[in-house]
């Protein structure tokens, strides 16, 4: 963003991408005007799920891991989602040190009281079928910014720009409106 002169910027993060964007938020906000947390939270699990998961990865990699992965991120009727096989693709074609990487870095994040030093209007997604950050702790971390907007995604899962691509951009729009972004 220094690098382009880009200020008064809106964030918009999506899980992993949530928790660099309250990061910069908390950092560096004479950079950013808003921010959009999608199926992300201010501690994303534990420490210890993290590091089973990356033993797992280690042990079996991303293909074995894939199913589990799937069933969290679009729920119970994943199988038949039709965002799976891409969605299934994007994560077996990871390097595994790079996703190794991710979830170390996920498992030692926790933003809870940083981010609720944060005065900003912030828009904050959940998918309803989301079990890797599900709607209470989306919802949750939403409320840990004053003024903050939430909206529940129905039938979508943790990647709801994917699943249901208008009616995320509708959301997007409506809050850039909003605040007078656009």
């Amino acid at each position: 963003m220094d690098h382009f002169a880009l200020k008064e910027a809106v964030v918009v993060g999506c899980s992993l991408g949530g928790l660099v964007a309250q990061g910069l938020a908390v950092k560096r906000l004479d950079l950013v005007r808003g921010i959009v947390l999608s199926n992300t939270a201010a501690r994303i699990g534990t420490a210890e799920m993290w590091q089973t998961r990356i033993a797992e990865v280690r042990q079996t990699g991303l293909d074995a891991y894939a199913d589990g992965a799937m069933q969290r991120q679009l729920g119970p009727g994943f199988r038949t989602n039709p965002a799976l096989p891409y969605l299934r693709g994007l994560l077996t074609g990871t390097d595994p040190e790079g996703w190794i990487g991710c979830a170390a870095a996920i498992a030692g994040t926790d933003f809870y009281t940083t981010t609720a030093s944060l005065r900003l209007p912030t828009l904050a997604i959940a998918g309803s079928n989301d079990g890797t950050t599900p709607p209470d702790l989306v919802r949750e971390t939403a409320e840990l910014i004053p003024a903050s907007r939430f909206a529940l995604m129905r039938s979508a899962g943790h990647l709801p720009m994917v699943e249901k691509p208008a009616e995320y951009a509708v959301l997007l729009e409506k809050f850039l409106s909003e605040i007078c972004h656009v």
